[in-house]
Order: C-alpha cells, then sequence, then structure tokens
C-alpha cells in the first residue's frame, strides 16, 4: 500500500485495481467485513471504496443483496473499444511519422518478450507486455495530450485486454499482429499500420463479445 496516500484512496486503489486485474471476479461478493479483514483496515474505508466503484460502473449494488463486481458489459466494452480504436489509428498515424530508429527496436525487444510470455502462457505477464507494447507506440508520438488521453483509458481498457487474454486460442494471432504492425512501422507506411490496428482492436471485440454471450448462455443454464 501507498503510505504517501489517505487511507480511503489506497483501499479504492487496490480494491479498482484487484478487480481490472480479474482479481476480483465479475459477480463475485464484496463483503465488508471479509475485505476489511484482508485489507487490515476497519469497514468504513471499504465502504467508501465500494461506493466510489459504483460511480466508476466496476461495482453493482444489488438490493437485499449488497455489492458486487459488475460483469462486462456489452454496451460499455463498444464504448471503450470505439474510443481506443479511433485514438490508436491516430497514435499509429503519428508514430509512423515520427518514430525513431531506437524506438522502432525498442518495439521490436517488446515484441520479442510478448511472443516469449506466450510461450509460457503467463495471463498477467502477457497483459503487461501488450500495455508495454502499445504504450511504447504512444509516446512516439510526441503528442503528450494524445498520450495523457491513452493513459487515462488505460485502465478501462486493461480488464478487457486481460478477457481477451484469457482466450488462449488467440495468442498466435495477437502475436502476428503486433508483428504486422510493426512491419508496417518500418516500412511507414499510414494505411497499412492504421489497418493492422483497427483490426487488432475488432479481433479483441468480436472475441469478448463471443465469450461475454457464452458466459450468458450458461448463466442462464444455471452452470
Amino acid at each position: 500500500m501507498d503510505e504517501y496516500l489517505p487511507l480511503r484512496d489506497v483501499v479504492f486503489k487496490t480494491l479498482r485495481q484487484a478487480i481490472l486485474k480479474g482479481e476480483l471476479e465479475p459477480g463475485e461478493r464484496l463483503m465488508e467485513i471479509q475485505l476489511a479483514e484482508r485489507l487490515g483496515v476497519s469497514r468504513t474505508p471499504i465502504r467508501e471504496a465500494i461506493r466510489k466503484l459504483e460511480l466508476e460502473g466496476l461495482v453493482l449494488m444489488i438490493p437485499r443483496k449488497g455489492a458486487e463486481v459488475a460483469r462486462i458489459s456489452e454496451s460499455n466494452l463498444r464504448d471503450v473499444l470505439e474510443v481506443r480504436r479511433s485514438l490508436e489509428e491516430l497514435a499509429i498515424d503519428l508514430a509512423c511519422q515520427r518514430m525513431t530508429g531506437e524506438e522502432l527496436e525498442a518495439l521490436r525487444i517488446t515484441e520479442d518478450a510478448f511472443a516469449q510470455a506466450i510461450k509460457e502462457g503467463d495471463a498477467m505477464k502477457i497483459a503487461q507486455l501488450d500495455e508495454q507494447y502499445h504504450e511504447s507506440i504512444y509516446s512516439s508520438t510526441k503528442n503528450q495530450k494524445l498520450v495523457q488521453i491513452l493513459n487515462n483509458l488505460r485502465e478501462q481498457m486493461y480488464r478487457y485486454r486481460l478477457e481477451y487474454i484469457k482466450d488462449g486460442d488467440k495468442h498466435q494471432i495477437l502475436v502476428v499482429e503486433h508483428e504486422q504492425i510493426l512491419k508496417a512501422l518500418r516500412l511507414r507506411h499510414v494505411q497499412e499500420a492504421k489497418m493492422a490496428i483497427r483490426e487488432h482492436i475488432d479481433n479483441q471485440e468480436i472475441t469478448i463479445l463471443k465469450n461475454l454471450k457464452e458466459q450468458e448462455s450458461l448463466r442462464g443454464k444455471g452452470v
């Protein structure tokens, strides 16, 4: 825990990260007493954190039941990826024009580490390196306002990134997509790079929506 933050902010940040990383799963009950014991705090900052998480849409308050982690909704997924798609197309356009040779090499090294993480099958490591790969592209735009906006969206995207990575059948596709993006950046082919990043995000949306529908079907059958 960050000793420089007020306790309520530390608790909020801790619970928020646990939800975004999937440590607290969609539909899981948030029991104040258990969470307080787990974090070594009183129930008051837990209650305050849950209220803030509800405002962010990460927690739902169910009448006569209490708080639970919000499930990923189709509408929210589409909203987030719609914004991400437009911003990343702008980022890739600027990166094609401004990325230096050193930055291209750093991106290649990240891509190699990502491919190795895929082989090892470590979901958290895969997600972190995927995030690092995209952040390298963002920083190469040299546009601090764009980087700031994308970073503000990053934590919301992280939840979907992890959900996508859970599908092992898509791992090799991810590697190929990263390679295509890197190739287009090397060649400074703006349209090819934009097409590659668009396909990358479209595939994420298709896969997560498919998984959501399967989960809803299983819940409907009481599984």
